[in-house]
């Protein structure tokens, strides 16, 4: 049994998610900031040592014709640094969407949790940082890419 964690990179918060590989099963972690991009790498670190991991799936946005963008990039950067700094297994998956199904989710979090009476909304609700959801999709969506449906 091994933790793994998943980061959804961005410029001011990169979303976490940790996971079992022996279930397959993701939680959402508080996300961390960055300033443009780079994050505090002893926060980073102390994730790495309190889920015992040396594995990390970082996830690589792409435009939808599969053509790379600058946020590419950058998430390659971040994950090339996160292998050479902490000497961790290091996987790079496709997030295409994840951002998008992830502001799904928080939306349907937040309407199911808000006060009917309430009509003020937020943007993006700190109750479901999207973010963290995203980087708990990008962990699903990889352990599923590893497994091959059953028949």
């Amino acid at each position: 049994m091994s933790s793994i964690l998943a980061f959804d990179f961005g410029t001011k918060n990169i979303g976490i998610a940790a996971g079992n590989s022996s279930t397959q099963l993701a939680d959402e972690l508080r996300p961390i900031k960055a300033k443009e991009g780079i994050p505090n790498w002893q926060e980073i670190e102390q994730l790495l040592n309190e889920w015992q991991t040396k594995t990390v799936v970082v996830g690589l946005p792409f435009n939808m014709d599969g053509s790379e963008m600058e946020m590419t990039r950058r998430a390659r950067k971040f994950g090339n640094r996160l292998h050479a700094r902490f000497a961790c297994e290091l996987h790079f998956f496709d997030e295409r969407l994840t951002t998008k199904e992830a502001k799904v989710i928080a939306e349907e979090r937040l309407q199911a949790n808000s006060n009917p009476g309430h009509m003020k909304r937020r943007k993006t609700p700190k109750e479901s940082p999207v973010d963290s959801i995203a980087a708990r999709l990008i962990l699903e969506s990889w352990w599923r890419q590893l497994t091959p449906p059953e028949e």
